[in-house]
């Protein structure tokens, strides 16, 4: 049992185990007994499951500090979150942490996690958890095109891992989804429910996923050989309010699109908002399919068909790749693709309205709107 002291108040109080606590039962030096918890290889696995078994018996847990000036490792991950009303990482924070936690404590590692409101103040973070040796590397997620914390663990030879990827693969392992395959299939879809005017409403420009996401619809359209069209595109929609502006200036287009096709759901749900204010039906008058699979796109009217990522195996993934990494895999040995699974629901469906029917009734939508008014 774990060694205790009495405190000045009279009061006992539990204290920490130590390796010399551990040798002392075993009767084992306390060499022996740190190679072997450390996994020495000149010490043999019936030593090593020996001293293991008495360890957790005893409770031993090393201090983090300590560990990491005597073996170099802290065996801990960083995560630093930029979290602001915006662009949120709630939506998918709950089962990515799950998942990363579970692939670290299988491997008897910690997650150090930190939030900040400014990528700037996330770049100062990550450089004292480095400081502090809180950290062994860090798993990076939503990178972006430019990305500041990118280049400074690359100059500074500190293993990082993208949950996503970069324009500059060199000294990058990452796990990333296919969100472009994702948004080809998309088009593909929409296409073959005879729509021929899709419109795309893309992420935040600067990151690198809207990159891809963009060059899946090109795709999408020239396989469906369907021609491109500039006014179709919207950029820069990652909240709901965005997506509502973006759907209804596509909407009063003299042409307007019969599909539409999100980056990302959150800025998909605006579009409910507009369709209800122009009386359209989606899933019948207009086709709606997303990228996400937030759990609220299960709740909306009609619900939303949308590309679902499982968080909690990116983060398992991630961590994964990331113990590995800092264990000496080279980056380019530790990268994993994976594509996204279609939730079909009823937001989409054959083509009911042309292009012209569609601009009719936006057109007497208008007029209703000005007879009103007089």
């Amino acid at each position: 049992m774990p060694a205790e002291f009495v405190g000045h108040a009279g009061s006992r109080r539990r204290q920490r185990t130590t390796i010399s606590d551990v040798a002392l039962s075993l009767n084992l030096a306390k060499g022996t007994v740190s190679r072997a918890l450390n996994g020495y290889s000149d010490i043999s696995e019936r030593t090593k499951r020996r001293v293991r078994r008495k360890a957790d018996e005893m409770g031993y847990v090393p201090l983090c500090h300590a560990q990491a000036i005597r073996t170099g490792f802290a065996k801990s991950l960083g995560l630093v979150l930029v979290v602001n009303r915006q662009d949120s990482h709630r939506p998918f924070l709950a089962g990515f942490l799950a998942g990363v936690t579970r692939a670290t404590a299988a491997k008897g590692w910690t997650l150090t996690v930190t939030t900040t409101e400014t990528e700037a103040a996330a770049l100062t973070t990550l450089k004292r958890l480095i400081t502090e040796h809180k950290v062994d590397g860090f798993i990076l997620p939503r990178t972006c095109d430019e990305d500041l914390r990118v280049d400074f663990l690359r100059q500074e030879n500190i293993p990082f891992v993208l949950f996503g990827r970069n324009p500059d693969p060199a000294g990058c392992a990452w796990y990333d989804i296919e969100g472009e395959r994702a948004m080809e299939d998309a088009v593909l879809r929409l296409h073959d429910f005879g729509h021929s005017r899709i419109a795309f409403i893309n992420g935040g420009s600067h990151y690198h996923y809207s990159k891809l996401r963009y060059a899946g619809y090109l795709s999408g359209l020239e396989k469906a050989g369907l021609a491109f069209d500039e006014t179709l595109v919207r950029t820069n929609a990652i909240t709901s309010r965005h997506g509502e502006i973006a759907s209804d200036a596509l909407l009063v287009h003299e042409n307007p699109p019969t599909a539409f096709l999100f980056a990302i759901d959150r800025a998909a749900f605006g579009i409910y908002r507009t369709a209800a204010r122009y009386g359209l039906r989606i899933g019948s008058d207009i086709s709606v399919i997303s990228y996400d699979g937030m759990p609220e796109a299960a709740y909306t009217n009609p619900p939303l068909t949308t590309f679902s990522v499982d968080r909690q195996r990116a983060g398992e993934q991630l961590a994964t790749i990331l113990m590995s990494h800092i264990n000496g895999v080279p980056a380019e040995e530790l990268r994993i693709l994976e594509r996204a699974t279609l939730v079909v629901r009823q937001s989409d469906g054959q083509q009911t309205m042309t292009s012209e029917h569609l601009a009719g009734h936006m057109d007497g939508m208008a007029g209703n709107h000005s007879s009103a008014k007089e």
